[in-house]
């Protein structure tokens, strides 16, 4: 028996990544194509952030399984140990930045405004918009500063980005504010033909998206980083961009 226990110790310490390997889980949220979404035809959640994860994981030295959650649960799921990072459309803001930690920098945009179909008028800033009922998603970084602007008469708040997108093709809102590649993939894909991107509208609330973990792992963030590097330079970081669009 002895000698048993003792092969089993010289096999890991031999075989160190075979030791340490282990499955993390990575939050990431179900309507946010192409960053994260559930692809109906199979049942997972699939895009950038997904593929990201996996290929940082397999860089690594750990699997990745996806835990799909809506974007106002990511952080507190993670604070609370329920997954081990988050893989979603999430900006490094500074509040987050006070109760999470963040990878070096994915993607940097800013937020997309899109208005029903009919109107076409040419906005450029939010000023164009005062007196406007408007909506945003729930969690995101656009919330506070569309309240605090004071231009609107309204700012809802919404659990997804279609349920912005389906309100403002019934007429309920008269714009909404989401994260740009989001609103434009989903508009790419027909399903909201009454829906218009404003081309001519300039961001102002723009941020960087990096993968969370908690404070309490500074060594699980160090890897994350040397993968994500890694990926950067060998252009594996480029082409998951270029496969959704990006």
């Amino acid at each position: 028996m002895r000698l048993r226990v003792a092969l089993v110790a010289m096999m890991a310490l031999a075989s160190p990544a075979l030791a340490q390997q282990q499955t993390l889980r990575a939050g990431s949220t179900p309507t946010g194509v192409s960053f994260s979404f559930l692809d109906t035809k199979t049942n997972t959640i699939q895009g950038i952030m997904v593929d990201l994860i996996t290929a940082i994981g397999k860089e690594a030295g750990f699997s990745v399984q996806i835990e799909p959650m809506q974007f106002s649960t990511l952080i507190p799921a993670l604070q609370s140990n329920k997954i081990d990072l988050i893989a979603a459309a999430m900006y490094a803001t500074p509040v987050r930045e006070q109760v999470v930690d963040f990878s070096s920098t994915v993607i940097t945009y800013g937020e997309g405004l899109v208005v029903p179909a009919g109107d076409t008028k040419g906005y450029t800033s939010l000023a164009d918009l005062k007196g406007y009922t408007v909506g945003a998603q729930v969690g995101t970084a656009y919330v506070e500063p569309l309240q605090k602007s004071g231009l609107f008469a309204e700012v809802k708040i919404y659990d997804t980005i279609p349920d912005i997108l389906r309100d403002v093709s019934a007429g309920r809102i008269q714009a909404g504010f989401a994260d740009l590649p989001i609103v434009a993939y989903n508009l790419q894909q027909g399903g909201f033909p009454s829906v218009r991107l404003v081309r001519s509208y300039v961001s102002v609330i723009s941020g960087s998206v990096g993968i969370a973990a908690r404070k309490s792992d500074p060594a699980l963030l160090a890897q994350v980083n040397a993968a994500l590097e890694k990926l950067r330079a060998d252009g594996t970081l480029k082409a998951i961009l270029t496969k959704w669009g990006l």
